[in-house]
């Protein structure tokens, strides 16, 4: 399931920047971007829904690459569980961004109650969620940075899963069998095959299902 998660992000960074060159970061304009590019830009509708249903096959995925490290004690080779954990936050974070950008009733108090959460941290709380808002309330300065950080996030996630997949190549991967080094079976076409069945099968049920 790690491959497919490598297929689902880079597949969530190409359809985001094809949304981006219409999207409009402002809280007078991005709902009704959001609605343009819906229905009037050629293919648009086709794109927001790509990206909106390939961002929940992403955590599909990612969930049961998680169970699976768990059952399989992945957790012991420390500094790979480390690496996958923060790549788990930072897509957590990311998706929430994400959330907010069409700036609808549902955004605009997921941004608000969300956000508020970080007052609760002891003698900076208030200050946290001010210069998170970009002032005293959810306005136009948080929708920006909102934006701007969704955009930046995958990238910095893309990074991480490079370090990911350096700790996982010095540690080995876990696997059912126990198997050691000198037992191994070549990537291709054993796993390859596997991994493009797979991105074909999950990309059928992203389209028709």
């Amino acid at each position: 399931f790690g491959s497919l998660l490598g297929v689902y992000l880079i597949f969530q960074i190409v359809t985001g920047l094809f949304l981006a060159f219409h999207f409009s970061g402002d809280v007078m304009l991005s709902f009704f971007s959001v609605i343009h590019m819906t229905r009037d830009v050629d293919g648009g509708w086709l794109i927001r829904v790509l990206h909106s249903n390939g961002a929940s096959m992403f955590f599909l995925f990612m969930y049961v690459h998680i169970g699976r490290g768990i059952y399989y004690g992945s957790y012991c080779m420390k500094k790979t569980w480390m690496s996958g954990v923060s790549i788990f936050l930072l897509s957590m974070i990311t998706a929430f961004l994400g959330y907010v950008l069409p700036w609808g009733q549902m955004s605009f108090w997921a941004a608000t109650v969300i956000t508020n959460l970080l007052s609760a941290v002891p003698y900076v709380g208030v200050m946290l969620v001010e210069w998170v808002w970009g002032g005293y309330a959810v306005s136009n300065p948080t929708l920006t940075r909102f934006f701007a950080f969704h955009f930046i996030v995958p990238f910095v996630i893309v990074g991480f899963m490079v370090i990911h997949l350096v700790f996982l190549h010095e540690t080995g991967s876990s696997n059912p069998l126990g198997i050691g080094g000198w037992d191994k079976v070549s990537l291709h076409p054993m796993f390859s095959v596997k991994d493009v069945v797979g991105v074909v099968i999950s990309g059928f049920f992203l389209v028709f299902v």
